[in-house]
């Protein structure tokens, strides 16, 4: 079996995922960052989100995690409200954020194997490492990577899950070219195969059919 092929049955099922963005607003304190945001998010759909810095990127994606509650608007996954759904969405929902969350003292293998035993169904730890170029450094403690390296294992634990939809903020942080065209490629591939991704970045990122999501500046 090829490695697409792979992970179409990874993340193959009767439903069709579809995660609905409904009228959302959000306040950090007293300040309002974004208000009335509406989207949709399909199979095979990769969104780009963007603005100003404090336009309220990452706390979108901190909202969408669950991690945050919205003051007005809805989130629905395959037609539910999300609050009814909770365990079926965070059990199709990958998040990696500005903190790579890597254990210094495992090793990147054992990172991994970490991953996968908490939410597995992904390809093997070896083939995630390969993907992301860091094979030969496998058996080497993590606290000795760079911030690169780092951030390219952090990554490498959506390849060990199912995830349907992932959503990344900054996924390109301290990444070189070549390591921008390989997660790039992730998630291209990860979107062919039916997956979804939404991610913030400050980078000119060239992503086939990838959407932007403006998010516009509110002074309030």
């Amino acid at each position: 079996m090829d490695q697409n092929a792979s992970n179409k049955l990874a993340i193959s099922s009767p439903e069709q995922p579809q995660l609905q963005i409904e009228e959302l607003t959000i306040r950090r304190g007293e300040r309002l960052l974004f208000e009335n945001i509406s989207f949709t998010v399909n199979q095979g759909d990769i969104f780009e989100v963007s603005g100003h810095n404090g336009s309220g990127k990452t706390t979108l994606l901190r909202l969408l995690c669950g991690l945050l509650l919205p003051e007005k608007g809805k989130l629905i996954w395959c037609g539910q409200p999300i609050h009814k759904v909770r365990p079926l969405y965070h059990s199709n929902l990958a998040y990696v954020g500005h903190t790579d969350a890597i254990k210094g003292g495992l090793t990147a293998r054992e990172n991994l194997i970490v991953a996968g035993a908490l939410n597995g169904g992904g390809i093997s730890p070896e083939e995630a490492l390969d993907r992301v170029g860091l094979s030969k450094l496998r058996e080497l403690p993590s606290r000795f990577f760079s911030a690169g390296q780092r951030r390219r294992l952090a990554l490498a634990r959506l390849l060990v899950n199912r995830a349907r939809l992932w959503l990344l903020d900054e996924p390109f942080t301290a990444l070189d070219k070549m390591a921008i065209k390989t997660i790039s490629s992730l998630l291209e591939t990860h979107a062919a195969n039916g997956g979804m991704a939404i991610f913030t970045s400050h980078h000119a990122i060239s992503i086939a059919h990838a959407k932007r999501l403006e998010i516009p500046s509110i002074l309030a």
